[in-house]
């Protein structure tokens, strides 16, 4: 399969060369020339995360010189598990994504971009510098699938830029605590900041040239193409059972995830509804209730992984539907969830239920809320990061400790530092150069 630019203004690429390049030369972002359909019979009832990965990938791979190495490239990004947990709410589960190691559903992505950069690596290839814009998880599941500790180099380096002061505490000691060849990068600024200054980079040919440049944000196919196989198998295995769709309500903020999902949907798996629930950054909401789409700055909420203005992924979005903002509308729909009602449902859940979830997977709980109940539908809530991730938050809130699984533990346990960056995209190129 070839890989076109979302602008039309690219030569097409092979899989292979889309995800090394991670950014299309005219500032696009890759997509399939087409979205294949899949036969569900096609999927082993008994198999495994990995197993669904590899057969709904496959398609996207045919054809491309990392097709033979993809069934080990999704054991090695799908070794933990996705599990489908029910709430107490009869007509909706929980799809925990965060049992990987830094304990948030990025690590899926990222570990199955590392996979397949570590096998297109030349072994005398100068090094490789992954650029990652995060506001919050993306950052520390990129360091951790590309760390290599000790004197000894993967060839690959990663620079993370995250917006100072805008993550929770431990999200911030997460992303400065790899070292070696991991960089992170405190910037004064959003993280719309740092999305610029990574795009910047990565369009700058002079740069690219004196200092070799991918991308690990969800601008990189090699991190949403995986993201699929989530919703493929939790929405497989429900339908097996029950025999109807998984409807899915997703914690939103660059739209990675969220499309992911729809993508899923349209390659045949029986994919329900969709609703995408959002903080109180109103760019998405006010497009799906009609308005024209109106990035902005991003404002700081209690969802701090979602402080998104300008999501990067709205351009395939668009694409997905022709640019036909009807037909994208109908398909989807979003809502804001503001602070004081992510603080209420973080509450009621707890104290009512014993459902103790990080802020973002909040937004989604307050959505199914608003849901009626009884009909045919099921939902699924996708809960992206563990609660113990955001301490800050929640522990006041709920008056008792939220414990730490061991990942995130062994990790807060390592030293952790960050290099302070104005939000210029010069500074960024100036650091790169001396990196190099």
């Amino acid at each position: 399969m070839r890989y076109l630019s979302t602008r039309g203004r690219a030569p097409a690429a092979t899989l292979s060369e889309a995800i090394a390049a991670g950014l299309a030369p005219d500032g696009g972002l890759y997509v399939p020339e087409r979205l294949p359909s899949i036969d569900l019979d096609a999927f082993d009832p008994l198999g495994d995360l990995a197993a669904t990965a590899s057969t709904l990938l496959a398609p996207f791979f045919a054809g491309d010189p990392l097709a033979d190495a993809l069934p080990a490239i999704c054991a090695e990004a799908f070794a933990f598990d996705a599990p489908l947990r029910p709430l107490a709410r009869p007509d909706a589960s929980l799809l925990e994504l965060f049992h990987g190691p830094t304990a948030a559903f990025k690590d899926f992505g990222a570990g199955f971009l590392a996979a397949c950069l570590r096998r297109l690596r030349a072994a005398d290839a100068p090094p490789l510098t992954i650029l990652v814009a995060t506001s919050g998880d993306t950052g520390a599941a990129v360091g951790a699938a590309f760390h290599q500790p000790g004197p000894g180099r993967s060839g690959v380096r990663v620079a993370i830029l995250y917006p100072d002061g805008r993550v929770s505490p431990r999200q911030a000691h997460q992303l400065g605590s790899f070292g070696d060849n991991v960089h992170a990068l405190r910037v004064a600024g959003s993280f719309d900041d740092c999305q610029r200054m990574v795009k910047a980079a990565l369009n700058d040919p002079a740069l690219r040239r004196e200092v070799p440049l991918s991308s690990a944000n969800s601008i990189s196919l090699g991190r949403l193409l995986p993201q699929m196989s989530y919703y493929a198998h939790a929405a497989l295995r429900w339908h097996r059972s029950h025999r109807a769709p998984l409807g899915f309500i997703v914690p939103t903020g660059n739209l990675g995830n969220a499309l992911a999902c729809l993508w899923a949907r349209r390659m045949g798996l029986p994919i329900g509804d969709i609703r995408l629930a959002c903080n109180a950054n109103p760019t998405l909401p006010e497009f799906f209730a009609g308005a024209e789409y109106s990035p902005r700055d991003a404002a700081a909420t209690l969802a701090n992984a979602m402080d998104v203005g300008a999501p990067s992924n709205f351009e395939r979005l668009r694409w997905s539907f022709d640019n036909d903002d009807h037909a994208l509308r109908h398909a989807l729909s979003a809502r804001s969830v503001d602070d004081a009602t992510i603080r209420a449902t973080l509450l009621s859940h707890a104290r009512d239920h014993g459902e103790i979830v990080c802020p973002h997977t909040a937004t989604a709980l307050a959505l199914l809320e608003g849901e009626p109940q009884g009909d045919a539908h099921h939902w699924a809530v996708v809960a992206t990061a563990h609660p113990a991730k955001f301490e800050a938050v929640l522990e006041p809130l709920l008056g008792q400790a939220v414990p730490v699984p061991p990942a995130l533990a062994a990790m807060l346990g390592r030293p952790s530092q960050a290099a302070p960056m104005p939000a210029e995209n010069q500074a960024l190129a100036q650091w790169l150069r001396k990196l190099a």
